[in-house]
């Protein structure tokens, strides 16, 4: 049985960065949708309201695959791909550049700083890193291989070519990239460092944290103690799984809190939109593997420093 065909290019360029909204338009076996217009009605008014769907179409904001403005009135066809850019909302700009720590034809590892979104997403569009670079530049087709989290500063792996992406992230999936993070929280003589921590964590959907319970374990981290100095610490973090919040779950379970962790131990008010002048003192420090296109070793530190410890930045 042969695969539903692949889609023609895009005939819009990206803005921002950001690719546009591709539609294909779908079988309609009661024949509700006589006109295109019709159904892109059914389809976004609730989302964006009929008023702005109807001045979207007299734009001709809606384009078919030859680039042509689709009018309101076409008839209906049911597999018809359409595209438009969808009106971004108003974002606060995130005040920090995007690192380049190192680029080639097959990579570029960025220095993502805090507070700035991985990829497109919810209310973060134009102010990520993928829409950033992609237009800084010039690079439409940047992917990145996985995610870091918005408020984590630190290296971010994405891939030049769209064909190489996959086995990128092989690597990450298969945990061959050893990844080291660094943190500044409290220091406390009582916890006994190095050790490893492991047991299992849960994130429910619509809810801002994770939290630990009992059962099989499934994160793991290792947590070493870099320096000190008064009463805060700085620490060498090594997980071995990729569990959401796991390195700020794990610290906060041995008592060491991250500095400025808007979630962890309390979920903080204002803790989504985050406070530019406290930002999360944990840094994505180092990526090493093996490259699984050119074969050789990679090995990348990033040039941020945490500011809550003394020198940083």
């Amino acid at each position: 049985m042969r695969g539903r065909a692949k889609p023609p290019p895009a005939p819009l360029p990206q803005r921002a960065g950001v690719d546009p909204v591709r539609v294909r338009l779908p079988a309609d076996p009661e024949g509700a949708w006589t006109s295109v217009g019709d159904h892109l009605l059914a389809r976004f008014a609730g989302a964006v309201g009929a008023e702005r769907v109807t001045a979207m179409l007299a734009d001709g904001r809606f384009v078919g695959a030859d680039g042509r403005a689709v009018a309101a009135d076409e008839p209906y066809t049911a597999g018809r791909y359409l595209w438009f850019h969808r009106d971004f909302a108003p974002e606060e700009p995130v005040p920090f550049p995007v690192g380049v720590v190192h680029r080639d034809e097959h990579l570029v590892i960025a220095d993502k700083p805090h507070f700035l979104s991985t990829t497109p997403r919810g209310r973060h569009i134009t102010e990520t890193l993928v829409a950033r670079l992609r237009d800084e530049l010039g690079l439409p087709e940047l992917q990145p291989a996985h995610r870091l989290d918005r408020l984590t500063a630190g290296l971010v792996l994405c891939v030049v070519r769209p064909g190489e992406r996959g086995a990128y992230q092989t690597l990450f999936r298969d945990r061959l990239v050893r990844k080291e993070y660094e943190a500044v929280a409290p220091y406390d003589p009582g916890v006994a460092l190095p050790r490893t921590v492991r047991s299992r964590i849960v994130k429910e959907r619509g809810v801002i944290a994770a939290r630990e319970v009992p059962g099989e374990e499934n994160s793991e981290s290792r947590v070493e103690l870099l320096d000190r100095r008064g009463g805060l610490g700085r620490y060498r973090l090594v997980p071995a799984t990729g569990r959401t919040h796991q390195l700020r779950v794990h610290m906060n379970a041995l008592g060491l809190p991250l500095v400025n962790d808007p979630v962890y131990p309390v979920v903080e008010p204002d803790a989504a939109p985050g406070d530019f002048a406290r930002p999360l003192q944990l840094l994505a420090r180092t990526l090493e593997f093996t490259d699984p296109v050119t074969g050789g070793p990679r090995r990348f530190e990033s040039g941020l420093r945490l500011a809550a410890w003394p020198g940083g930045e």
